[in-house]
C-alpha cells in the first residue's frame, strides 16, 4: 500500500528540520537520514517511480543541515531521487515496451505452434472415408460396404 500525506497533498519523501536530514518511514514517522537502510532506499525509489503518487522533498540546503554526514548523505539520496522523479516516466515507458514486447513474442511463438500442428493434421479431403463405414464379409469371403448410417441402433 502506498502511504499518502493527509489533504492529498504530495509526499514529502525527504524533509530537512532542526537543522537534520530525514527521510519517510510510515504515514507519520521519518527517521534521521543517517539511519537509513538498503531497504529504505528501495522503498523511497519504489514510491518515487509509483506513477499514482507524486513525491516531494526539501531541497538540498547546506546551511539548513549543520551536521557533516547528514549534508552528505541527504545531497546524495535527495540528488539521485530527483533525477529518478524526472526520468520515471522514461522508465514505465520502458518497461511497458519490455512487457509488450515479451507478449508480442510469446504470441508469435504460440502462433507458431499452432501452425505446425495445423500443417501436421490431416487435412479434412485427406480423411479416410471409410472410418464412417465398416466393411463386412459374407459367407462368400467377399466384402461390402456396409455405411454407418445403415447399422441399426
Amino acid at each position: 500500500m502506498t502511504p499518502t500525506l493527509k489533504g492529498g497533498k504530495d509526499m514529502k519523501l525527504l524533509k530537512i528540520e532542526d537543522n537534520k536530514g530525514y527521510y519517510f518511514v510510515n504515514q507519520d514517522e521519518f527517521a534521521t537520514v543517517d539511519k537509513i537502510t538498503k531497504d529504505d532506499i528501495l522503498r523511497l525509489v519504489s514510491l518515487t517511480l509509483d506513477m499514482n503518487q507524486e513525491v516531494e522533498f526539501d531541497e538540498y540546503d547546506v546551511d539548513n543541515l549543520k551536521n557533516k554526514a547528514h549534508q552528505i548523505i541527504y545531497k546524495s539520496i535527495v540528488e539521485k531521487l530527483q533525477e529518478l522523479e524526472k526520468r520515471r516516466k522514461d522508465f514505465t515507458d520502458e518497461s511497458e515496451r519490455l512487457y509488450l514486447t515479451a507478449y508480442e513474442k510469446y504470441r508469435d511463438e504460440l502462433s507458431q505452434q499452432g501452425e505446425e500442428k495445423e500443417e501436421d493434421a490431416p487435412t479434412e479431403d485427406a480423411v479416410d472415408e471409410s472410418t464412417d463405414n465398416e466393411q463386412i464379409a459374407d459367407e462368400n469371403g467377399s466384402t461390402e460396404e456396409l455405411l454407418a448410417d445403415d447399422i441399426p441402433f
